[in-house]
């Protein structure tokens, strides 16, 4: 079954600013929240269609994806560990999206607007971190393995992560007894909120660690090697699960987003997944046709040859078809285009000279340097 157009789940324009899109989910995803239709599977499916319809669309890379490959660009995202989906076009949890647009985390948002159900919080996971990565055009074509390192809060070495001094014991939070939430009247509303005093943890330390002063976590550098795939653009991101912050007092860690750029290169430009060149030629080559090694990526050589047909004109474009930058989901890669600029030799020999001159006379051309059809059509103006 084909799966619903995401700009017509959240009922907006294909042209719809951010904002819209946000208040559109907003308002759609308060009408069909399951904790207003308790037992309704299918409010609690459209619930999950629209929060995959709003992740896809809030993120300016992923909506570029989307508007130009459609479903397909978020087909084959493997799911990674906490519910969350990894790759490139993978989606959160749909429950997270809607604490994000409703304010929600850190108390105040999802679990207050709906009075959500009681039971302890779980632990904080770990922040994610952002490295931005440059890497040349020939390495974003082959694919790249590289180590790159970045300061992050790791686990300490000294409490093993818990927050406590060694020797000392983890004591129930006096403040929430232990459920990681305190409960506060808004008018006729209860209100659930994160336990200030232990961040939701439920428990905290009876002597906090002297090396990390009971976070349970130090700033260090790390090194990570990352697999840089071939066909990797500007703008696109990488997600290395478990590699960002470690969480507080033992909590599970965030994940390393890496943000790909590719450097500009002196010969080739790229748009999407093909690439483009200008190519120098003499002009006896242009007029007599022939062939010419051109640059390529495509090969460990780094040339190919391209024939020059007879009579070629300044500015002639020829397709090398394969010969692009591979796609990034594998089958296939773009094509190489090749420009050609016919060179005109600034001086020339007594000898040359003499030849070209014969030779413009054997054209007709001794008289006048205009091409005869260009005076037609000049003269088809006044007529």
């Amino acid at each position: 079954m084909a799966k619903e157009d995401y700009y017509a789940v959240l009922g907006v324009e294909r042209d719809a600013t951010p904002e819209q899109i946000k208040k559109a989910y907003r308002r759609k995803a308060v009408e069909c929240h399951p904790d207003k239709h308790k037992g309704d599977k299918a409010m609690e499916e459209r619930f999950k269609t629209l929060s995959e319809a709003y992740e896809a669309l809030k993120d300016p890379d992923k909506r570029a994806a989307y508007d130009r490959y459609g479903h397909a660009a978020f087909e084959g995202a493997g799911a990674a560990r906490g519910g969350r989906s990894g790759g490139f076009g993978g989606f959160h949890d749909p429950f997270d999206i809607f604490r994000e647009v409703f304010g929600g985390g850190g108390g105040g948002g999802f679990e207050e607007f709906f009075g959500g159900g009681g039971g302890r919080r779980a632990a904080r996971q770990g922040e994610d971190l952002r490295y931005d990565l440059e890497i040349s055009l020939v390495e974003a074509f082959r694919g790249v393995e590289r180590e790159i390192r970045y300061r992050a809060p790791v686990v300490c070495k000294k409490c093993g992560g818990d927050g406590a001094e060694p020797g000392s014991s983890i004591k129930t939070c006096p403040t929430c007894g232990g459920a990681g939430r305190v409960v506060t009247s808004r008018g006729f509303f209860q209100v659930q909120q994160t336990c200030p005093t232990c961040g939701g943890a439920g428990r905290m330390p009876e002597r906090a660690c002297s090396a990390c002063g009971g976070e349970g976590r130090v700033v260090e550098h790390r090194e990570v090697k990352v697999r840089i795939p071939a066909g990797i653009d500007t703008g696109q991101k990488l997600r290395s699960a478990g590699n960002g912050a470690a969480g507080p007092q033992g909590a599970p860690p965030g994940d390393l987003i890496i943000v790909v750029h590719v450097r500009a290169h002196e010969l080739f430009e790229r748009e999407g997944d093909n690439l483009y060149c200008d190519l120098p030629i003499k002009f006896t080559l242009a007029a007599l046709g022939g062939s010419i090694d051109v640059p390529t990526l495509s090969n460990e050589s780094g040339l190919v040859t391209l024939k020059i047909p007879a009579g070629t004109q300044d500015g002639t474009v020829f397709k090398l078809r394969g010969r692009g930058m591979p796609h990034l989901r594998g089958g296939g890669s773009g094509d190489q285009f090749v420009r050609v600029h016919i060179e005109v030799p600034r001086k020339l020999s007594s000898e040359q000279r003499r030849h070209l001159e014969a030779f413009a006379v054997a054209s007709g051309d001794a008289d006048s340097g205009e091409s005869k059809g260009f005076w037609e059509k000049a003269k088809r103006i006044f007529e």
